[in-house]
C-alpha cells in the first residue's frame, strides 16, 4: 500500500544550493555578522579583497607554496593582504572556501563599481 507524502521533508532529499546561492549567502554573512559592509570595504586602494580571494580559491594542495606560512604567520603579504588572525581556511570544506572566494570577489567588484 502506497502511503502520501505529507510534505518534502518526507522524501529525505538533500537540495544542493547553486554556487550563486552560497556566494550570496557569505557576503550576506561578511556583512551582516561581520560588518564588512561597503562602507567599511572603501578603505581598501590595493585590491585586498581580490587578493584574499585568491588565497582562498588556491586549491590547499598548493596553498602553502604561495603563502609560505612560517611560526604561525603568512610570510607572502603580496597575496594575503591582512594579519594572520583573518585567515580563517577551511580546507576539510572546500565548498565554503570557494564560497568565500566568491564573496570576496563580489565584494571587490562593488568596490570598484561604487568608484566609477
Amino acid at each position: 500500500m502506497l502511503t502520501k507524502i505529507k510534505s518534502i521533508n518526507q522524501l529525505n532529499l538533500k537540495i544542493m544550493k547553486t554556487g550563486i546561492e552560497l556566494i550570496s549567502e557569505e557576503r550576506a554573512r561578511q556583512i551582516v555578522g561581520e560588518g564588512y559592509d561597503q562602507n567599511h570595504d572603501s578603505g581598501y586602494k590595493k585590491e585586498e579583497l581580490a587578493r584574499a580571494a585568491i588565497c582562498y580559491a588556491l586549491p590547499n594542495s598548493i596553498r602553502n607554496e604561495f603563502l609560505f606560512y612560517r611560526a604561525g604567520k603568512i610570510i607572502n603579504e603580496k597575496l594575503w593582504p591582512w594579519q594572520y588572525a583573518y585567515w580563517k581556511p577551511t580546507p576539510e570544506n572546500r565548498i565554503k572556501e570557494l564560497a568565500k572566494a566568491g564573496a570576496l570577489i563580489v565584494a571587490q567588484i562593488d568596490l570598484i563599481n561604487s568608484k566609477q
